[in-house]
């Protein structure tokens, strides 16, 4: 195993991570219709740092990879190329290796439905208790009773709600139940799956609060991922925005936010109902997004950019820095926009 970085160092760092699969045809269909195999590239590439106690937001529409980024840092995929180093150590090596289970103690994930991740035969105390078990942290009946119940207070539910069952609790109850599991470990980095996507607003604000106060009193690090740019300016110290499993952009959250530069991220940014601007008719997001199995030549966002030319259908754009921005696009570049 490496030794871990200083503790300045990124608690987290990708580096040119791509995950793909393979969604050909069975192969005598192929062989009769002489079809090729098909590759989906649903990450292609993607690079970023996390800092110990920040938070990282990766935004998009739906199919740009979010989630498969999600799976790839928790082992539950391996990266076609690329590496995930968490302080110090390759975890895709690890999670290979005999120190796999010690690492996984670290890395927990929050899942998006509360109503599917949680199996409903089992009683709330057992389902924050498993993590436990499993990793052998504590075996004592009655130690394991006190170590749920505060779990259970730390999201803000009562020790007595351990006897109950998932079905007896609303979304944002249940979603608060898979953090406690989530922090039973007690790990350093969560990746959040849009943990806030299945419940309604107002409840979304509390599980978001919960998140922010055990992120604070517990110096967790968050990857999180959401399509909700609202939500993701809340709880972000910097976004990462994903189109065709590409970042296009990242950015400060005040900084991308105040001054977005990549024509995708103004695109998602104008699509926003903005209180003070109630007489103003918003702008949908414009297009749609390609087929993945087939994108663009170039810059996969050109068929839908206002700024694209020859060059942007025939080049794809790297991820380069401007001001202290990471930009993939050529008309920052050249300073068209």
């Amino acid at each position: 195993m490496n030794t871990p970085l200083h503790k300045d160092a990124p608690l987290v760092q990708v580096e040119d991570l791509a995950r793909s699969f393979d969604v050909s045809a069975p192969w005598l269909n192929r062989v009769l219709e002489r079809r090729p195999r098909q590759l989906l590239h649903a990450v292609d590439g993607v690079s970023f740092e996390i800092a110990r106690g920040q938070t990282l937001a990766l935004v998009g529409e739906s199919g740009c990879g979010k989630s498969t980024v999600a799976r790839l840092l928790v082992g539950l995929y391996e990266p076609t190329r690329g590496h995930f180093h968490f302080d110090g150590q390759d975890a895709h090596t690890t999670y290979a290796g005999p120190d796999a289970r010690a690492l996984r103690r670290r890395i927990q994930m929050i899942f998006q439905d509360p109503y599917a991740s949680l199996n409903p035969r089992w009683r709330v105390a057992d389902i924050v208790a498993e993590p436990l078990r499993e990793h052998g942290l504590l075996d004592a009946p009655q130690a394991l009773e006190e170590r749920v119940g505060e779990l259970l207070r730390s999201v803000g539910l009562a020790p007595a709600d351990g006897s109950k069952y998932p079905h007896q609790f609303s979304g944002g109850q249940r979603q608060r139940i898979s953090i406690a599991r989530a922090l039973a470990t007690q790990p350093e980095f969560l990746v959040c799956d849009e943990p806030t996507s299945a419940l309604d607003v107002s409840v979304q604000a509390q599980v978001l609060n919960i998140m922010k106060e055990l992120q604070r009193q517990q110096g967790l690090t968050y990857l999180f991922i959401s399509h909700n740019l609202a939500v993701v300016r809340h709880m972000s110290d910097r976004v990462g925005v994903m189109y065709l499993g590409r970042l296009v952009e990242l950015a400060a959250t005040d900084t991308l936010y105040a001054r977005p530069r990549h024509p995708y991220t103004r695109m998602l940014l104008d699509a926003i109902p903005k209180l003070h601007d109630t007489g103003r008719a918003r702008t949908p997001v414009q297009g749609e997004v390609p087929n993945p199995l087939a994108p663009p030549a170039g810059c996969a966002f050109h068929p839908r950019c206002p700024h694209a030319n020859t060059r942007c259908s025939q080049e794809r754009p790297q991820l380069r820095e401007f001001d202290g921005v990471r930009v993939a696009c050529h008309a920052v570049e050249e300073g068209r926009l």
